[in-house]
Protein backbone atom coordinates (compact mmCIF):
# COMPACT_ATOMS: atom_id res chain seq x y z
CA UNK A 1 0.00 0.00 0.00
CA UNK A 2 1.53 3.71 -0.65
CA UNK A 3 2.28 5.21 2.48
CA UNK A 4 -0.19 8.27 2.60
CA UNK A 5 -2.50 9.58 4.79
CA UNK A 6 -6.30 8.92 4.85
CA UNK A 7 -6.80 12.63 5.16
CA UNK A 8 -4.71 13.23 1.71
CA UNK A 9 -6.31 10.00 0.42
CA UNK A 10 -10.10 11.42 0.63
CA UNK A 11 -9.12 15.40 0.49
CA UNK A 12 -11.47 16.93 -2.29
CA UNK A 13 -11.01 20.84 -2.98
CA UNK A 14 -13.36 23.35 -1.78
CA UNK A 15 -11.71 25.96 -4.10
CA UNK A 16 -14.83 27.21 -6.59
CA UNK A 17 -13.85 27.45 -10.07
CA UNK A 18 -16.94 29.16 -11.88
CA UNK A 19 -16.18 32.39 -10.97
CA UNK A 20 -12.91 32.58 -12.70
CA UNK A 21 -14.93 30.54 -15.41
CA UNK A 22 -17.41 33.07 -16.34
CA UNK A 23 -14.82 35.65 -16.48
CA UNK A 24 -12.69 33.73 -18.78
CA UNK A 25 -15.76 33.23 -20.90
CA UNK A 26 -17.06 36.82 -20.51
CA UNK A 27 -13.18 37.78 -21.88
CA UNK A 28 -13.03 35.06 -24.34
CA UNK A 29 -16.31 36.19 -25.82
CA UNK A 30 -15.52 40.29 -26.15
CA UNK A 31 -11.87 39.49 -27.46
CA UNK A 32 -11.58 36.08 -29.55
CA UNK A 33 -8.36 37.09 -30.94
CA UNK A 34 -6.56 37.78 -28.05
CA UNK A 35 -4.76 34.14 -26.13
CA UNK A 36 -4.41 33.03 -22.63
CA UNK A 37 -1.73 35.58 -21.19
CA UNK A 38 -4.16 38.53 -22.25
CA UNK A 39 -6.93 37.09 -20.23
CA UNK A 40 -4.34 36.69 -17.48
CA UNK A 41 -3.01 40.29 -17.25
CA UNK A 42 -6.61 41.85 -18.17
CA UNK A 43 -7.75 40.01 -15.06
CA UNK A 44 -4.62 41.12 -13.22
CA UNK A 45 -5.64 44.58 -14.23
CA UNK A 46 -9.15 44.55 -12.83
CA UNK A 47 -7.67 43.51 -9.38
CA UNK A 48 -8.55 39.72 -9.53
CA UNK A 49 -5.46 37.74 -7.25
CA UNK A 50 -5.39 34.37 -9.50
CA UNK A 51 -2.45 31.94 -9.53
CA UNK A 52 -1.57 31.68 -13.98
CA UNK A 53 -1.30 27.95 -13.12
CA UNK A 54 -4.81 27.82 -11.68
CA UNK A 55 -6.03 29.91 -14.43
CA UNK A 56 -3.76 28.19 -17.50
CA UNK A 57 -6.39 24.38 -16.36
CA UNK A 58 -9.16 26.45 -16.02
CA UNK A 59 -8.46 27.96 -19.30
CA UNK A 60 -7.88 24.73 -20.98
CA UNK A 61 -10.48 22.57 -19.59
CA UNK A 62 -12.96 25.55 -21.03
CA UNK A 63 -11.41 24.66 -24.48
CA UNK A 64 -10.67 28.28 -24.93
CA UNK A 65 -7.42 27.47 -26.49
CA UNK A 66 -6.75 29.59 -29.75
CA UNK A 67 -5.87 27.67 -32.89
CA UNK A 68 -1.97 28.30 -34.12
CA UNK A 69 -1.64 29.11 -37.68
CA UNK A 70 0.49 27.16 -39.48
CA UNK A 71 2.89 29.11 -41.44
CA UNK A 72 2.60 29.46 -44.62
CA UNK A 73 5.81 28.10 -46.51
CA UNK A 74 6.69 29.96 -49.81
CA UNK A 75 6.84 28.54 -52.86
CA UNK A 76 10.75 28.48 -53.86
CA UNK A 77 12.02 30.24 -56.96
CA UNK A 78 15.07 30.56 -58.77
CA UNK A 79 15.94 34.18 -59.70
CA UNK A 80 16.27 34.64 -63.76
CA UNK A 81 17.16 37.36 -65.37
CA UNK A 82 14.70 39.47 -67.93
CA UNK A 83 16.26 39.65 -71.25
CA UNK A 84 14.78 41.29 -74.15
CA UNK A 85 14.06 39.00 -76.91
CA UNK A 86 15.54 40.03 -80.13
CA UNK A 87 11.95 39.58 -82.01
CA UNK A 88 8.03 39.61 -82.07
CA UNK A 89 6.42 36.42 -80.34
CA UNK A 90 9.79 35.26 -78.50
CA UNK A 91 8.66 35.65 -74.86
CA UNK A 92 5.46 37.07 -73.18
CA UNK A 93 4.70 38.47 -69.87
CA UNK A 94 1.35 38.54 -67.54
CA UNK A 95 -0.05 39.52 -64.56
CA UNK A 96 -3.67 40.04 -63.07
CA UNK A 97 -5.06 43.60 -62.19
CA UNK A 98 -7.93 44.61 -59.96
CA UNK A 99 -11.08 47.54 -59.92
CA UNK A 100 -14.32 48.20 -58.46
CA UNK A 101 -17.36 48.98 -60.47
CA UNK A 102 -19.39 52.19 -59.55
CA UNK A 103 -21.73 49.93 -57.63
CA UNK A 104 -18.66 48.81 -55.64
CA UNK A 105 -18.16 45.18 -57.68
CA UNK A 106 -15.14 44.07 -57.87
CA UNK A 107 -13.52 43.75 -61.61
CA UNK A 108 -10.38 41.91 -62.63
CA UNK A 109 -8.34 42.75 -65.73
CA UNK A 110 -5.78 39.46 -67.45
CA UNK A 111 -2.86 41.61 -69.08
CA UNK A 112 -0.93 40.16 -71.56
CA UNK A 113 2.37 42.14 -73.45
CA UNK A 114 5.31 40.94 -75.83
CA UNK A 115 8.28 41.48 -74.18
CA UNK A 116 9.89 42.76 -77.61
CA UNK A 117 8.05 45.72 -78.00
CA UNK A 118 5.68 46.25 -75.18
CA UNK A 119 2.95 45.66 -77.53
CA UNK A 120 -0.74 44.80 -75.90
CA UNK A 121 -1.75 41.44 -77.09
CA UNK A 122 -4.74 41.31 -75.01
CA UNK A 123 -6.53 42.50 -71.85
CA UNK A 124 -9.65 40.29 -70.61
CA UNK A 125 -11.97 42.28 -68.01
CA UNK A 126 -14.40 40.39 -66.13
CA UNK A 127 -15.96 39.77 -62.67
CA UNK A 128 -13.39 36.37 -62.26
CA UNK A 129 -11.60 34.85 -64.69
CA UNK A 130 -10.22 31.03 -63.57
CA UNK A 131 -6.85 29.12 -64.67
CA UNK A 132 -9.48 27.65 -67.49
CA UNK A 133 -10.14 30.87 -69.03
CA UNK A 134 -6.28 31.94 -68.96
CA UNK A 135 -5.65 28.88 -70.97
CA UNK A 136 -8.48 29.50 -73.57
CA UNK A 137 -7.05 33.03 -73.98
CA UNK A 138 -3.41 31.76 -74.25
CA UNK A 139 -4.63 29.13 -76.86
CA UNK A 140 -6.09 31.80 -78.65
CA UNK A 141 -3.22 34.01 -78.66
CA UNK A 142 -1.22 31.48 -79.94
CA UNK A 143 -3.18 30.90 -82.76
CA UNK A 144 -3.27 34.44 -83.68
CA UNK A 145 0.23 35.38 -83.24
CA UNK A 146 2.10 32.18 -82.74
CA UNK A 147 3.85 30.26 -79.92
CA UNK A 148 6.18 31.69 -77.84
CA UNK A 149 9.23 30.41 -76.48
CA UNK A 150 7.99 31.69 -72.79
CA UNK A 151 5.92 33.19 -70.52
CA UNK A 152 6.84 35.19 -67.42
CA UNK A 153 4.68 35.87 -64.69
CA UNK A 154 4.26 35.91 -60.42
CA UNK A 155 2.78 33.04 -58.70
CA UNK A 156 -1.29 34.07 -58.67
CA UNK A 157 -3.34 30.95 -57.85
CA UNK A 158 -4.42 30.86 -61.25
CA UNK A 159 -0.86 30.46 -63.07
CA UNK A 160 0.16 28.01 -60.57
CA UNK A 161 -2.94 25.90 -61.31
CA UNK A 162 -2.52 22.07 -62.49
CA UNK A 163 -4.21 22.81 -65.84
CA UNK A 164 -2.12 25.62 -67.13
CA UNK A 165 1.00 23.86 -65.84
CA UNK A 166 0.08 20.85 -68.51
CA UNK A 167 -0.98 23.17 -70.99
CA UNK A 168 2.38 24.73 -71.34
CA UNK A 169 3.98 21.40 -70.98
CA UNK A 170 2.14 19.93 -73.81
CA UNK A 171 2.82 23.22 -76.08
CA UNK A 172 6.30 23.09 -74.92
CA UNK A 173 6.28 26.56 -73.66
CA UNK A 174 8.19 27.69 -70.76
CA UNK A 175 6.77 29.67 -67.46
CA UNK A 176 9.17 31.57 -66.23
CA UNK A 177 8.01 31.88 -62.16
CA UNK A 178 9.55 34.73 -60.56
CA UNK A 179 10.57 34.96 -57.09
CA UNK A 180 7.39 35.72 -54.71
CA UNK A 181 7.74 39.03 -53.41
CA UNK A 182 9.90 40.10 -55.97
CA UNK A 183 7.57 41.99 -58.26
CA UNK A 184 10.74 44.27 -60.22
CA UNK A 185 11.28 40.73 -61.57
CA UNK A 186 8.75 41.14 -63.91
CA UNK A 187 9.29 44.91 -64.68
CA UNK A 188 7.71 45.12 -68.15
CA UNK A 189 3.98 43.80 -67.49
CA UNK A 190 4.66 46.00 -63.99
CA UNK A 191 5.21 48.91 -65.92
CA UNK A 192 2.62 48.20 -68.42
CA UNK A 193 -0.20 47.86 -65.57
CA UNK A 194 1.15 51.46 -64.18
CA UNK A 195 0.40 52.74 -67.49
CA UNK A 196 -2.68 51.15 -67.69
CA UNK A 197 -4.16 52.14 -64.48
CA UNK A 198 -3.54 56.10 -65.03
CA UNK A 199 -5.21 55.90 -68.12
CA UNK A 200 -8.07 53.87 -67.63
CA UNK A 201 -8.62 52.53 -64.57
CA UNK A 202 -7.77 55.65 -62.42
CA UNK A 203 -9.51 57.57 -64.73
CA UNK A 204 -13.31 56.45 -64.78
CA UNK A 205 -15.77 55.63 -62.86
CA UNK A 206 -17.22 52.33 -64.37
CA UNK A 207 -20.84 51.93 -64.21
CA UNK A 208 -21.24 47.92 -65.57
CA UNK A 209 -18.26 45.91 -67.36
CA UNK A 210 -19.10 46.67 -70.98
CA UNK A 211 -17.64 50.22 -69.90
CA UNK A 212 -14.61 48.98 -68.68
CA UNK A 213 -13.97 46.65 -72.06
CA UNK A 214 -15.12 49.45 -74.51
CA UNK A 215 -12.92 51.64 -72.96
CA UNK A 216 -10.09 49.59 -72.57
CA UNK A 217 -10.44 48.27 -75.71
CA UNK A 218 -9.80 51.94 -77.25
CA UNK A 219 -7.17 53.23 -75.08
CA UNK A 220 -5.56 49.32 -76.19
CA UNK A 221 -5.66 50.83 -80.37
CA UNK A 222 -4.19 54.40 -79.21
CA UNK A 223 -1.33 52.12 -77.27
CA UNK A 224 -0.42 49.62 -79.64
CA UNK A 225 -0.50 52.21 -82.52
CA UNK A 226 -0.18 55.82 -81.97
CA UNK A 227 1.28 56.21 -77.88
CA UNK A 228 5.41 56.94 -78.40
CA UNK A 229 7.11 54.59 -76.39
CA UNK A 230 10.46 55.87 -74.69
CA UNK A 231 11.94 52.26 -74.83
CA UNK A 232 11.25 51.93 -78.50
CA UNK A 233 12.81 55.56 -79.66
CA UNK A 234 9.79 57.33 -79.30
CA UNK A 235 7.83 54.81 -81.54
CA UNK A 236 4.21 53.23 -80.78
CA UNK A 237 4.75 49.45 -80.47
CA UNK A 238 3.56 48.46 -83.82
CA UNK A 239 5.17 51.03 -85.37
CA UNK A 240 8.73 49.93 -83.83
CA UNK A 241 8.10 45.90 -84.91
CA UNK A 242 6.61 47.03 -88.19
CA UNK A 243 10.19 49.32 -88.87
CA UNK A 244 12.23 46.23 -87.64
CA UNK A 245 10.64 43.73 -89.15
CA UNK A 246 11.08 45.95 -92.65
CA UNK A 247 14.80 46.18 -91.53
CA UNK A 248 15.30 42.64 -91.61
CA UNK A 249 13.64 41.42 -94.74
CA UNK A 250 15.88 43.86 -96.64
CA UNK A 251 18.57 42.90 -94.43
CA UNK A 252 18.37 39.19 -95.48
CA UNK A 253 17.45 40.39 -99.40
CA UNK A 254 20.64 41.99 -99.12
CA UNK A 255 22.52 38.90 -98.03
CA UNK A 256 20.99 36.64 -100.67
CA UNK A 257 21.83 38.68 -102.90
CA UNK A 258 25.36 39.06 -101.58
CA UNK A 259 25.66 35.12 -101.68
CA UNK A 260 24.50 34.85 -105.18
CA UNK A 261 27.09 37.24 -106.54
CA UNK A 262 29.66 35.09 -105.30
CA UNK A 263 28.09 31.75 -106.67
CA UNK A 264 28.48 34.09 -110.22
CA UNK A 265 31.80 34.90 -109.56
CA UNK A 266 32.82 31.35 -108.87
CA UNK A 267 30.96 30.08 -112.11
CA UNK A 268 32.70 32.59 -114.19
CA UNK A 269 35.79 31.76 -112.98
CA UNK A 270 35.86 28.01 -113.18
CA UNK A 271 34.78 28.87 -116.96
Amino acid sequence: MLTISRSSFGYQSIKDDNFLYEKLMELSENHPKEGFWKCYFRLRNQGEKVNHKRLHRIYKKAGLSLRRKAKKRKIQRVKEPLIIPDKFTKSWSMDFMSDALENGRKVRTFNIIDDYNREVLHIEADYSIKSSRVTWILRRLVNRYGKPDSIRMDNGPEFIAELIKVWSMVNEIKFHYIQPGKPTQNSLIERFNKSYREGVLDAYLFSDLNEVREITHHWVEDYNHYRPHDALNGMSPVNYRISNETKDSMNSFENEKYVNQIKKNKELCTN
